[in-house]
């Protein structure tokens, strides 16, 4: 699988796009041991200049926002990810698996879940709950888990009604060890797929709630250096445009390394 992943254009530029930024974040307390709050240097001074990315409005260095702020977009990402996955994963499979009542009465739930547009609902649970960083993460978790849980549905519907799992029954198999043992790998490379692109959908809320004022106060992000640029884009352009380009390639690499992983996976789906 990693040869394939390699061997493809998309997946070899997505993951070495997703290794810089991965160094740029655990190198950031060596690159700029200050921290991204401290003001190094005159307002407003622009890139390539006395400092590589330029200065904000207080004179702080964008370059260790820019590392600062990679740290926190990866750990939401990733943290987001993985709450959506293990929820998507334990609603839809149970759903398919027992069909019926249990089935049609989780379906429902789900449909709730999917009529709400998923960056307003993030955006009045952040506000009700507060701006913190463990907030925002379970409000992006709470939006974007049921699409996930109706594609492992219809992946465990498809994969229940093979023979094997009827010979499994009939020797008396326990309903878990179906699901954990012979259902469960039979769709994990759609799980891995659809939970790698919800990593750079997990950036893009953030970046988003962040940039409306909604993000943690206390911590560097790339959306509240955009948010914060905003008023000066006209006379400091790389405030906005910096910060933006970083949540572009993030999230360009992961979709590119999702492809690639898709690709891997699930050979028929190239052809």
């Amino acid at each position: 699988m990693i040869r394939r992943i390699v061997r493809s254009p998309s997946g070899l530029i997505g993951l070495a796009l997703l290794l810089g930024v991965a160094a740029l974040a655990l190198g950031a307390n060596w690159l700029y041991p200050a921290g991204p709050y401290e003001m190094v240097g005159s307002p407003f001074s622009k890139p390539l200049g006395e400092y590589l990315l330029g200065t904000d409005m207080l004179g702080r260095d964008i370059a260790a926002g820019i590392a600062y702020g990679a740290r926190v977009s990866l750990m939401v990402g990733l943290v987001a990810a993985v709450v959506i996955v293990l929820l998507g994963t334990l609603v839809g499979g149970v759903a398919g698996y027992y069909g019926g009542r249990i089935d049609s009465a989780i379906m429902r739930v789900t449909e709730f879940f999917q009529t709400i547009p998923t960056f307003i609902g993030a955006i009045v649970i952040v506000a009700v709950l507060g701006p913190t960083l463990p907030h925002v993460i379970g409000a992006i978790s709470i939006v974007s888990w049921a699409p996930l849980a109706r594609l492992v549905r219809a992946e465990v519907v498809s994969v229940k009604n093979r023979e094997y799992i009827s010979a499994c029954l009939s020797l008396g198999m326990s309903d878990v060890r179906i699901m954990v043992v012979q259902i469960l790998p039979n769709v994990l490379s759609t799980i891995i797929v659809a939970g790698s692109l919800m990593v750079a959908t997990a950036i893009l809320f953030e970046s988003g709630l962040s940039f409306l004022g909604l993000g943690d106060p206390n911590i560097m992000t790339w959306g509240s250096m955009i948010g914060a640029g905003r008023s000066a884009i006209r006379t400091a352009w790389w405030m906005v445009t910096i910060p933006g380009i970083a949540v572009l390639l993030t999230v360009l690499a992961i979709n590119l390394l999702g492809d690639a992983l898709n690709e891997a996976l699930n050979p028929r789906a190239k052809q």
